[in-house]
């Protein structure tokens, strides 16, 4: 495997890069993965080659670059198990989220229905329904988590029959818990309530299939996939995208406009409005071209290794205490490190070469209800989170730097 992770790596030129002396030991995958030299030579192959808008020209450049457009669109949806059709370029997964609670929430949503999510969700899958709510009055309804961070399905149920759209994250980007969500959506298939799972998390971390899943829809961000930032993914079952109204309105998205009237493209064109990510996507699809020469399920596997390594030694340090060990783990971990705030471990570990996050990682909520749990004032952590190119020896590195800062915090 370590042979694996070493050309890995050199496809990474990041990676190669020194930090304060030291080698970069990067930890922090979860919040935005590092790029391959596949992704970045997809986009400046075009900007250099053969730059255009699509969906417009009627030259030899416009052609070539629409084509390449389409053919990440194919690829992506080859990716999830969806048609082309059923696969929206957006802005990145925030940008998703807010498009269905426009676009959805506002015209199939009322004062008084209610939306079920869990306590574990990304500001992403929060923040917009609190919007929603707050102008047009539906009802937003937390399911619980257990004390090991997993989902409490018997909460789930209780409330899932009085509700009309269940939006939740298959990966919790804090806790790691992976959520049964091809369980999920047919519970809620069967009572004809329409599901958002969002992938932003699992993405990167497992096979995921769509129809496999039943999800009416599925986000996720390109960034955390590989690819560049600026880009996203929102998969909508056909059925679905006919009946949605446009989120933002323009040029590209439009069958005909006259001063009185605008008829719309049918999906996806009717959802992307304007020049669109032209660049980004195409760099997506070159991600994806990459992932699928990886042996992907070896490396998901070792990933899982490395997670269980990190959380086994981190159980021995009686200052540390993990936010949660649920039964299925994504490759991350959180937790509060007790006489000290997670900024200025992260900041000790930076003079290692070691890169982590620490805060409250777009999830507030979640924070201040584990530290009321856990008993401690600092409603922030620090996380270490892997990727395709993490090894053992990042694992190694990490904790060297932590014991280190572990000394100088005389902790």
């Amino acid at each position: 495997m370590q042979a694996i992770i070493d050309n890995i790596r050199q496809q990474f030129p990041i990676l190669q890069e020194k930090i304060r002396g030291k080698r970069l030991c990067y930890l922090d995958s979860a919040a935005s993965a590092q790029k391959p030299l596949a992704v970045m030579q997809s986009q400046s192959y075009l900007m250099e080659h053969c730059y255009s808008n699509v969906h417009r020209g009627a030259y030899l450049f416009a052609e070539a670059i629409t084509s390449e457009y389409e053919k990440a669109r194919g690829l992506v949806a080859g990716f999830i198990g969806a048609t082309a059709d059923e696969i929206i370029f957006t802005g990145g997964a925030t940008f998703g989220f807010n498009l269905l609670a426009h676009s959805f929430g506002r015209h199939f949503l009322k004062r008084g229905d209610k939306i079920l999510l869990s306590v574990m969700e990304h500001h992403a899958n929060m923040v917009p329904w609190q919007m929603l709510r707050d102008e047009i009055g539906v009802e937003l309804i937390y399911a619980k988590i257990d004390d090991d961070g997993n989902l409490d399905m018997e909460d789930f149920y209780r409330h899932l029959p009085s509700v009309k759209l269940v939006s939740i994250t298959q990966c919790s980007n804090v806790i790691a818990t992976i959520n049964p969500v091809k369980e999920i959506c047919a519970a809620a298939r069967a009572l004809n309530i329409p599901t958002i799972v969002d992938g932003a998390q699992s993405i990167c971390h497992q096979k995921i299939d769509v129809q496999d899943i039943g999800c009416d829809f599925f986000i996720f961000s390109g960034h955390k996939l590989y690819a560049p930032t600026g880009i996203g993914v929102l998969y909508g079952r056909a059925a679905w995208l006919e009946k949605l109204p446009p989120f933002l309105g323009g040029g590209d998205m439009i069958e005909s406009v006259a001063f009185d009237k605008t008829t719309f493209a049918k999906p996806p064109t009717r959802f992307e409005a304007g020049t669109p990510p032209i660049l980004e996507a195409i760099g997506l699809g070159a991600a994806i071209e990459w992932l699928n020469t990886l042996p992907l399920p070896e490396l998901y596997h070792h990933e899982k290794k490395l997670l269980t390594m990190t959380r086994d030694r981190l159980a021995k340090y009686k200052m540390v205490d993990v936010l949660a060990t649920p039964k299925e783990s994504g490759p991350l971990v959180a937790f509060f490190i007790k006489g000290a705030h997670p900024h200025d471990v992260a900041t000790l570990l930076d003079q290692s070469g070691v890169a982590i996050r620490a805060g409250h990682h777009c999830a507030m909520p979640l924070h201040s209800l584990l530290a009321a749990k856990k008993n401690t004032a600092v409603a922030a952590s620090a996380r270490v989170s892997f990727g395709l190119y993490s090894g053992e020896d990042d694992v190694e590195q990490f904790f060297a730097s932590f014991d280190k800062a572990i000394k100088v915090l005389k902790l």
